[in-house]
């Protein structure tokens, strides 16, 4: 590293070899972090840069290393304010200055910068990484550190300006004498795995998806499936052609970020506006407020007086759509939406004919309606004179209602009303899994159809510690035992998941595993009404935006435990950590799956075959909400209960421990 921030990456505003920064004006080092942020820095941010460097300059003398100043962090869209890699260690630093306590929002926020680094950027994967909190006038500093988790990541250390010199020395002392290369580590990719809370916030901001989304070779590059839906939008406003586009992917590869990016480089364009759309209503609800709380903290950090509530939520509406309200807007005109780009967010789970019809009957007064909600937003979509497209991002196995049309309603309204619309189909379409291979086949006369494989996401990017994950769950559910072995024993080098019959111990772990500002939360199926008996009420009305936004603070959170979310909640979202409560509502019955509801006073048994699939599949999303890691809890049951009898629930316990699931 030969000058400040030639080699770094650009991932530091300030980057270079101690003994260099130590050598530097202050002017200098300051000039850079100001040139580095491209804004108008106020007093403030001044002031407090020039006390960090000023505590720095006085406590790494003698400190063999480099240090990065204000060092990029794209998954959260902050950065840190310090790090030091000196010997083997990574020690990121946050100054919180003039500060006299240790607040848990920044003790979290140090948490959350070392856990980044081990979990994303690539250099920092195999160091121990000592984060220290350092609230300069801080009265009760920290003296030692404790001991570091399994994964190399020591709880962050509470310093003072008189004690972070000596926190950072600890810290090269305690690390393996490995010297690491500095220049490489500056320079090394950072491979986020944002939560879509996260990505909807840094797309909304203008980041863009290469900056927030991991791009190693093993997972398929999300950029490339946007750059290929791209293409279809530039290629059909050329040559004034429609287009409908299917993205398949399985849980977790990121559909629903491909499409809020893609909505997000449209966002504001008349020509091209898009708009992202999602029956989910938790899902709309949880991302519209998110990013309302987001613009208005960011306008904070900018010193601007923030908009009212209400007003952020006007303009935040407009990008992110319930696609009911967009169905009905299409009812009360005969014009064509403003959007010339329509992105349908697991469309499988739009509504049949007879669902949509008995919905326009009901609570529209229009009594002949006799379309699918495919067909019909196709429609509206058509009344376009010129060109439009339809973005069907496609989930398998994910139907959980009842009415919903699956993907081949969208494929037989193209073929059947709409045969002039060009068809772009990812290559996996054809799986059982989203079960719309005869669909494609009645197309197949359609000469606009054409196969594009970036089409398809392949690889998990929810479980950013086992990409396997999905695949252990689909093959557990499909009885597939011998796969399910196998795909769990790779999972477990990385992700944890365990399994008990005590719900207290169940919560212990959940607890004991999340760091930071790592989301832990209850989760078990609609249909689990005998949970009750262990205080796990699934009839509770959870609030979808305080379960998965509210802070710790707050009894409605996820943090509580106490509040069991649904499949209805949680499609679509995620946890870092889950305990999952397993019902007696799917069972092993014989070696097989038996499906069951829970009536008055007893279980009855499910025959109706879709009331079974979405039964499975509602177990199918439970069972992947977890980006890190999950709790199984399966009741012991009372045999003084018939409703609760263990025989109801040991079969279960004993299959998933059969698959190889550790027991607590």
């Amino acid at each position: 590293m030969t000058a400040p921030n030639d080699n770094a990456r650009q991932s530091a505003f300030y980057a270079a070899p101690i003994a260099q920064f130590l050598a530097a004006d202050e002017h200098t080092v300051l000039g850079h972090l100001a040139g580095g942020s491209g804004l108008a820095i106020d007093g403030a941010q001044t002031e407090a840069w020039k006390e960090q460097v000023r505590l720095l300059k006085q406590t790494l003398p003698g400190v063999d290393g480099s240090i990065f100043l204000e060092f990029d962090v794209p998954r959260l869209g902050t950065r840190i304010d310090g790090v030091v890699v000196a010997n083997s260690a990574v020690v990121p630093i946050e100054f919180k200055v003039g500060e006299h306590r240790y607040a848990k929002t920044d003790y979290n926020q140090a948490w959350d910068y070392a856990l980044d680094l081990k979990n994303f950027h690539q250099a920092s994967q195999a160091l121990p990484i000592f984060p220290v909190l350092c609230a300069t006038n801080g009265a009760t500093p920290d003296d030692s550190w404790q001991q570091p988790h399994a994964d190399g990541v020591y709880p962050p250390i509470k310093a003072n300006s008189a004690t972070v010199g000596e926190a950072v020395r600890s810290a090269i002392a305690l690390a393996p004498s490995a010297p690491v290369n500095a220049e490489a580590w500056g320079r090394a990719p950072y491979r986020p795995s944002p939560t879509i809370i996260e990505a909807a916030k840094a797309l909304y901001a203008r980041h863009s998806v290469q900056s927030i989304a991991r791009s190693d070779a093993g997972a398929r590059n999300l950029h490339v499936t946007t750059q290929c839906v791209e293409e279809i939008i530039a290629r059909s406003r050329l040559q004034r052609e429609k287009a409908i586009v299917f993205v398949t992917g399985v849980p977790g590869a990121g559909k629903t970020l491909v499409g809020l990016n893609i909505a997000t480089q449209h966002l504001g364009h008349d020509e091209t506006h898009a708009v992202f759309l999602s029956g989910n209503g938790p899902l709309v609800a949880v991302l519209r407020e998110a990013l309302v709380e987001d613009d208005i903290q960011r306008q904070r950090d900018l010193g601007n007086t923030p908009e009212r509530k209400g007003a952020v939520r006007q303009k935040v509406k407009p990008f992110i759509q319930n696609v009911h309200h967009f169905r009905d807007d299409g009812l009360r005109s005969a014009a064509p939406p403003i959007e010339h780009v329509a992105i349908f967010d697991e469309s499988q789970r739009a509504w049949n004919r007879e669902k949509t019809a008995l919905f326009m009957k009901q609570r529209k007064g229009v009594a002949d309606f006799s379309m699918s909600e495919p067909e019909f937003l196709i429609s509206y979509m058509d009344r376009h004179q010129d060109w439009a497209v339809v973005v069907c991002l496609v989930g398998g196995g994910q139907e959980i209602h009842t009415g919903e049309a699956g993907i081949g309603a969208w494929l037989d309204a193209v073929r059947d009303k709409y045969p002039h619309w060009h068809t772009y189909i990812s290559p996996e379409l054809h799986d059982s899994e989203y079960a719309a291979g005869r669909a494609i086949e009645r197309l197949g006369a359609n000469a606009h159809v054409e196969t594009q494989y970036a089409l398809h996401l392949a690889v998990s990017m929810r479980s950013f510690r086992a990409e396997k994950v999905s695949g252990f769950v689909k093959a557990a559910l499909d009885a597939d035992e011998d796969r399910a072995r196998e795909l769990l024993s790779e999972v477990l080098r990385t992700y944890s998941v365990v399994l008990t019959r005590d719900r207290t111990v169940a919560k212990k772990w959940v607890r004991s595993q999340a760091r930071g500002s790592e989301r832990y939360g209850l989760v078990a199926s609609s249909q689990a009404q005998r949970l009750k008996a262990y205080c796990i009420d699934v009839r509770v009305d959870v609030d979808p935006v305080k379960y998965f936004l509210a802070d710790r603070a707050d009894t409605r959170s996820s943090y509580y435990l106490e509040d069991a979310a649904t499949e209805f909640q949680t499609q679509g979202l995620e946890l870092d950590w889950t305990m999952m409560s397993w019902d007696a509502d799917l069972r092993r019955t014989n070696d097989r799956w038996s499906y069951h509801n829970f009536r008055g006073d007893r279980w009855t048994t499910v025959h109706n075959a879709d009331r079974q699939r979405y039964l499975l599949n509602a177990y199918r999303v439970l069972l992947t909400r977890a980006r890190q890691g999950m709790a199984i809890f399966v009741p012991k049951g009372r045999k003084s209960d018939a409703t609760l009898h263990p025989e109801n629930y040991d079969q279960t316990f004993q299959y998933l421990k059969a698959l190889g699931v550790p027991v607590l």
